[in-house]
């Protein structure tokens, strides 16, 4: 599991639409979507429930989300001591 694709995870959580997560990531929708399932293959999960108009997360889905939060957090953490910032 990649930190780039947790990142892409969590803007696709916040926005609640691939198209707009790309257009916010500044990739193609189909490469995220892509990066998305090979994210779910990885964790044998389903992480997504995919709706017409928007998608939501499934209860797998909460609980990466909840820790992908708490790992881009420590590693901002671990900059800013590491930078003295």
């Amino acid at each position: 599991m990649e930190l780039r694709v947790l990142q892409y995870f969590l803007t696709v959580a916040r926005e609640e639409t691939i198209t707009k997560a790309a257009d916010a990531l500044h990739i193609t929708q189909p490469t995220l979507s892509r990066q998305l399932s090979q994210l779910e293959e990885e964790l044998g999960v389903v992480l997504f429930s995919r709706g017409k108009r928007k998608i939501t997360l499934t209860e797998e889905g909460i609980l990466l989300q909840q820790r992908a939060k708490e790992i881009t957090e420590l590693i901002e953490k671990t900059e800013r001591e590491l930078t003295g910032q």
